[in-house]
C-alpha cells in the first residue's frame, strides 16, 4: 500500500459516511448533501446526520438534514475563510442557529493517517515485552483502565491489539476497532505509572504497522485540546488528515453532558 492509497481509501470512506464523491473533498467549492443512512459507514456513526461538516482542508463538505443545508450554508458564506468554520467564535454562530431548530454542535475532532515515510524511519521500541491480542484476551479488559483502547459498547468490532506487559501486569495497550470494512480505528492507554517512557509511541506506531500489513488503513483521533493524545499520534508516525464537527439534537447533548457530571461527581 502506497501512501496515495491510504489518502484516497480515506476519502472515499468519508465520502460514504456522508453520501457524497470522494472527489467532493478535493474541489475549492464547498459540497451540501442531503444525509442518508448507509451499511458501509464508519459503524459507529448515527446515520443520518442532522449536520456533520468535513474538511481535507480544500473545502468543507457538509452533509445533514435537508432543511439545516440552508443554514450550513449561510454559516460557512457568513463566516469567511472556511477553516474558522471550525473554530470560535464562528462555532457560536453555528450554535445560536441551531438552537432553532433544537440541536447544537456536540462532536469536534480531528483525524490522523498514517505517514508511511514517518512509519519507516521510526527507530523506537517498547521499554516493557509488548505481544498481540485479539477479542479472546481483550474479554477480561473492558474496563475504566482500557477504555480509549477497547469500547464495551461495540465489542465485536475491536479486532486486534498490542499490549506491554510488565512481567504478567498489562501496563499499556494498543487496541483497534473495525469501524470500516478498510479503515481501522486505534486507541490507546498506558498506566499512569509507566507513562513517559516511549510506551504509548511504541504501541501505536507498532499496532499501525501490523494493520497496514493486513492492508488495512489505520487511523486515529483526538479532540484539539488532548495535547498529550495529538503528541502521541505525530510521534507514532501519523499525519492529520481531515476535520469533523458534527451537530446532535440538544436532547443527546444533555444527555451527554448529565453522564458526564456524573463521572466527575
Amino acid at each position: 500500500m502506497e501512501q496515495k492509497d491510504i489518502e484516497s481509501i480515506a476519502m472515499r470512506q468519508s465520502a460514504v459516511d456522508l453520501g457524497c464523491d470522494a472527489e467532493d473533498f478535493l474541489s475549492e467549492q464547498h459540497r451540501f448533501v442531503e444525509s442518508a443512512a448507509n451499511n458501509k459507514a464508519r459503524r459507529y456513526l448515527e446515520l443520518p446526520f442532522l449536520l456533520n461538516m468535513v474538511s481535507y482542508g480544500s473545502n468543507i463538505v457538509v452533509s445533514g438534514r435537508r432543511d439545516l443545508l440552508g443554514t450550513a450554508r449561510n454559516y460557512i458564506s457568513d463566516v469567511g475563510d472556511f477553516v474558522h468554520c471550525f473554530e470560535t467564535p464562528g462555532i457560536r454562530k453555528l450554535d445560536r442557529a441551531m438552537e432553532a431548530h433544537h440541536a447544537g454542535v456536540c462532536f469536534m475532532a480531528e483525524y490522523f493517517l498514517p505517514s508511511l515515510q514517518a512509519l519507516k524511519g521510526l527507530d523506537v521500541s517498547c521499554p516493557y515485552p509488548a505481544r498481540l491480542l485479539g477479542p479472546a484476551q481483550f474479554e477480561a479488559l473492558y474496563i475504566p483502565q482500557w477504555s480509549n483502547a477497547l469500547c464495551a459498547d461495540r465489542k465485536q468490532l475491536d479486532i486486534l491489539g498490542l499490549g506491554a506487559y510488565d512481567g504478567d501486569h498489562l501496563v499499556g495497550m494498543a487496541a483497534c476497532s473495525m469501524d470500516a470494512e478498510d479503515m481501522w480505528q486505534i486507541g490507546i492507554d498506558v498506566l499512569p505509572a509507566y507513562r513517559r517512557q516511549g510506551v504509548a509511541q511504541a504501541l501505536t506506531a507498532g499496532l499501525a504497522r501490523e494493520i497496514l500489513a493486513r492492508d488495512k488503513v489505520p487511523f486515529y483521533c483526538a479532540a484539539w485540546s488532548n495535547i498529550r493524545s495529538v503528541r502521541n499520534a505525530i510521534a507514532s508516525g501519523f499525519r492529520p488528515a481531515w476535520v469533523e464537527m458534527t451537530v446532535k439534537d440538544l436532547d443527546f447533548i444533555k444527555k451527554m453532558q448529565k453522564g458526564k457530571e456524573g463521572a466527575t461527581a
